[in-house]
């Protein structure tokens, strides 16, 4: 295990797609295999590379690592994204989970009944505006800075802006009332890296839909 980092997941977003804009926003190049047959999956696990028999999984620096969480977090490390300190680090934690927990709920979106999508699309839009994005909006609005440690570019920004354009894609309008996160969304999406990411045929993915979802079932032997 050399050169690039390489990530076993679907094509699709998942919890690989936070991973991706990690490395994209470092600049770190990586590689893909994509599960598609039940084959490819049993002999990962066959093969010992899968530690709780599940992906994501990315083989980096001598490492097959899974747990989103804990890739996340040794990426965002290496890569000077992760703060100085422990409280820094405190910080960029607490800032991560709350867009996690956003986007967990967008996540499961595409799955449900067109009923369940309305009650789920109303659960985003209240989640988003009154208990995530107002608690971005006043960071940036007290210290005035371009990120949410201040001078500082990190994990947390990454994460933040990923969860903003995929609320967006569900309510387009959903920053209308926050000022600051509209010029936080302008300033990241100028970032060199991630600005290369946004462009079509980079390897960030479309939003999951009903193909993704029978590839997974396909994989994991769902019925």
């Amino acid at each position: 295990m050399t050169g690039k980092p390489r990530l076993y997941y679907f094509n699709g977003r998942g919890r690989m797609e936070s991973i991706r804009w990690l490395l994209a926003a470092a600049g770190v190049e990586f590689e893909e295999v994509f599960l598609e047959t039940r084959q490819q999956y049993e002999k990962l696990l066959n093969d010992g590379f899968l530690l709780f028999q599940q992906v994501p999984m990315v083989e980096i620096d001598g490492m097959r690592l899974v747990e989103t969480r804990a890739i996340l977090n040794y990426i965002a490390a290496k890569h000077n994204l992760y703060g100085r300190d422990m409280k820094e680090r405190a910080i960029i934690d607490m800032y991560v989970e709350g867009t996690i927990d956003l986007m967990a709920i967008i996540r499961v979106h595409f799955k449900l009944s067109p009923k369940e999508k309305e009650e789920n699309l109303k659960l985003i839009i209240e989640r988003a505006t009154k208990r995530y994005f107002p608690v971005y909006e006043k960071v940036l609005k007290d210290h005035g800075q371009p990120f949410l440690l201040g001078t500082q570019f990190t994990w947390a920004d990454v994460q933040l802006i990923e969860a903003i354009l995929m609320t967006e894609e569900k309510e387009p309008g959903i920053l209308s009332e926050f000022p600051f996160l509209q010029a936080f969304k302008a300033r990241m999406c100028e970032v060199p890296t991630i600005k290369t990411f946004l462009q079509p045929g980079s390897q960030r993915k479309p939003p999951p839909d009903e193909k993704l979802l029978q590839t997974a079932n396909r994989v994991f032997n769902r019925k």
